[in-house]
């Protein structure tokens, strides 16, 4: 069975959980104290040298690191990551445009704000909002005349760049002001359905928030 290497307040991992459960894979659970530093542990570390979740272990012993990877991984032959190259490449496209424009961005932001972070990171945080901004721009853009990022149906590229998108609001930006992206973030929603709460750090003791 597989494992999945959790940390519940994460985003990240809130995508794997997301697909795990669409797909209908089951998998044991492993929660990863992050804010003590069991991601940093050595043993830890032989799974993702990162030092961060979440990570898949897999039946043979080996595992994989990165959220979108995962998710490109559980989702080959599925619906959820399109065989067309073409297609496959626009999910791509957005795969690397949630990790290095929504999650460094937003995701940042959300966790300062809701940790008490906020302050000590003062110096990063009108350059991080005028980011997050232009990230939340552009996908109004991608999205004016589409239902969702790639094609008509929900696609590993909806969960990824939703999971830290959608909570935007969370750290200061209004997704009212984005009617497009404000549009899809519903219909992502409804296409997740309920069964994946976003869970508080506050959940986390250690977490300071």
């Amino acid at each position: 069975m597989l494992t999945l290497y959790d940390y519940l307040p994460s985003q990240n991992a809130w995508k794997v959980r997301v697909l795990l459960g669409l797909l209908g894979i089951a998998y044991e659970t492993r929660m990863v104290s992050i804010f003590e530093g069991e991601s940093h542990t050595p043993a830890f570390l032989k799974l993702n040298p990162a030092g961060a979740v979440p990570v898949l272990g897999l039946e043979d012993g080996e595992a994989i690191a990165e959220s979108n990877a995962i998710l490109t991984y559980l989702a080959e032959g599925t619906p959820y990551l399109p065989a067309d190259r073409f297609s496959r490449a626009k999910v791509m496209q957005w795969l690397f445009f949630e990790q290095y424009h929504v999650e460094p961005v937003i995701g940042s932001l959300r966790f300062w704000t809701l940790t008490g972070r906020l302050e000590r990171n003062q110096a990063m945080v009108a350059g991080k909002r005028e980011a997050g901004a232009r990230a939340l721009a552009a996908l109004e853009r991608g999205l004016q005349d589409a239902s969702f990022l790639v094609g008509d149906a929900l696609t590993v590229a909806d969960i990824a760049v939703y999971a830290y998108g959608h909570r935007a609001g969370d750290c200061g930006f209004a997704l009212a002001d984005y009617p497009a992206l404000s549009a899809w973030v519903d219909r992502v929603g409804e296409a997740v359905g309920s069964g994946y709460p976003v869970h508080p750090y506050s959940i986390d003791p250690h977490s300071g928030g």
